[in-house]
């Protein structure tokens, strides 16, 4: 195949790129990075466009030649600017504008407009700079979860650096002139079927991310609260239920702190619906600062409320209940320009040896809350100290009472 049609080729694949990444737009949840996407196979069409153009008239001014290149690395500059637009970074663009400048006015230098190997050496390490900085940026910033999402487009972009490189430094062994069984077409013939792959693979790997992203943002959606933004019951129980085997199977302890607002239908009642989902988020972002980052936290009813810890002492358990406990009764909640002192009772249980699923530790942590709403509200109930049941013996010695 000649380099001519390589190059419409590639053209082509690049206008493949621009409109599927432009389509996706318009269809997903307008991701950001897909316009950043879309430009930069604009501009490799564009580039590859013109360079088919002088390559079938055969007149390739300086002036062509400048533009060619400067549009092919402002499309490597908006694969980048995507990735950083993706990872919720400044795409950058600014930058992109004066690097595709500052390529313009280099052609006009005598050693660059007469010589095309000094072109190749000035061009190559800047596309080079950009391929390895979107998959150095990819594989740093990466959720663990999202890697292998991102994995193909870091090897796409190191693997059109390294065959950058390996073009260069071919041309420079043979001085710009290649070896009469390489063909004299060589480099452009090369260099035209490198982009062909790249941009065949680049809508593939970028479509593949942002697939990837939609399936997280769903599942995270069908497992999050949307009012307070804390774990549903759903994911209460895939998590209890991979926490409970391993504790069960490694000895680590397991609490259940339950709580809930005390006197919460009086508020709905006087004030609204919306004030009582005022309450709601009130409760839940000063529980929030209380707890610890690796502490999980569930919305299991209207205003009832559930935290997992795993691999903690008792006493310290007992302290955070009371430092939650704390924090609500000394912020109250402001309606109407007038403080609404709230409370919360909340309950505390412990895994014993003769659970069989975590559901007892939660019935437990239950009935101790329970306790805590008949003995007066406000206040931390310890199932096993202050609520008697089976194996209560066993419970005073798990949550050191």
């Amino acid at each position: 195949m000649d380099a001519f049609t390589l190059i419409v080729g590639a053209a082509l694949a690049a206008l493949t790129m621009a409109a599927s990444m432009g389509l996706m737009y318009l269809a997903s949840a307008r991701q950001a990075c897909l316009v950043d996407w879309t430009v930069a196979a604009a501009l490799f069409a564009l580039s590859n466009g013109l360079g088919a153009i002088g390559l079938h008239q055969q007149t390739n001014p300086i002036v062509f030649i400048a533009c060619v290149n400067a549009l092919h690395i402002g499309g490597h500059f908006g694969m980048l600017a995507g990735v950083r637009r993706h990872l919720h970074l400044a795409p950058g663009w600014r930058w992109g504008v004066m690097l595709m400048a500052g390529l313009l006015a280099a052609h006009a230098l005598l050693v660059v407009r007469e010589a095309p190997l000094y072109r190749l050496v000035l061009f190559t390490p800047f596309v080079g700079a950009l391929n390895l900085g979107a998959a150095w940026l990819l594989w740093r910033c990466s959720e663990r979860e999202a890697r292998a999402a991102h994995l193909p487009l870091i090897v796409l972009q190191v693997l059109s650096a390294l065959q950058q490189v390996a073009r260069v430094a071919l041309m420079l062994a043979y001085d710009g002139h290649p070896p009469a069984f390489l063909g004299g077409d060589f480099f452009r013939t090369s260099g035209a079927l490198a982009m062909l792959a790249y941009m065949s693979l680049a809508t593939m790997c970028c479509a593949l991310i942002v697939t990837h992203q939609q399936t997280l943002a769903l599942r995270r959606a069908s497992l999050t609260d949307v009012l307070t933004g804390w774990l549903n019951r759903r994911a209460l129980h895939d998590i209890a239920t991979r926490d409970f085997r391993r504790c069960h199977r490694t000895g680590a302890s397991m609490f259940f702190i339950t709580f809930d607002i005390d006197h919460f239908k009086p508020i709905n009642d006087r004030y609204g619906h919306g004030v009582g989902d005022s309450a709601i988020c009130h409760v839940t972002a000063l529980s929030a600062r209380v707890l610890r980052g690796y502490d999980t936290l569930f919305r299991i009813g209207g205003e009832e409320f559930a935290v997992l810890i795993v691999g903690e002492h008792a006493g310290n358990v007992c302290t955070i209940a009371e430092r939650l406990r704390e924090a609500v009764v000394g912020a109250p909640l402001t309606v109407e320009g007038k403080p609404v002192t709230m409370t919360v009772s909340v309950g505390v249980a412990a895994l014993d040896a003769d659970d069989h699923q975590w559901e007892d530790i939660l019935l437990r942590a239950d009935e101790a809350l329970y306790h805590a709403k008949q003995n007066g509200r406000n206040r931390v109930s310890v199932h096993g100290r202050d609520v008697a049941g089976r194996g209560q013996v066993a419970r005073l010695q798990a949550v050191g009472a």
